[in-house]
């Protein structure tokens, strides 16, 4: 089985008449070439994380912005109903 993953994955048809150095060598090529995908896919995951940062401190400033907007429209209906109480009263 790691004789044809290795020949899958080196493009070498037939790894076993390499002969032990021939195998190692394989085995390196294999190895740097999983390790370039891994650090292609740690790129990537960075790269989303960074994105969803900046997303994230975009809701938070929305929701911030939203909050303040609560806040300011109670207080002035707040301020109505005292206006209009005594008035009233």
């Amino acid at each position: 089985m790691l004789i044809n993953l290795l020949a899958q994955t080196t493009g070498f048809n037939d790894i076993t008449s390499l002969g032990a150095s021939g195998i190692m060598g394989a085995m390196w090529l294999w190895e740097r070439r999983m390790s370039r995908q891994r650090e292609s896919q740690l790129d990537e995951a960075h790269s989303r994380i960074l994105s969803d940062r900046v997303q994230l401190e975009e809701l938070i400033r929305v929701v911030e912005q939203n909050s303040e907007a609560m806040s300011r429209l109670n207080a002035s209906q707040e301020q109505m109903i005292r206006q209009f109480g005594t008035r009233s009263g």
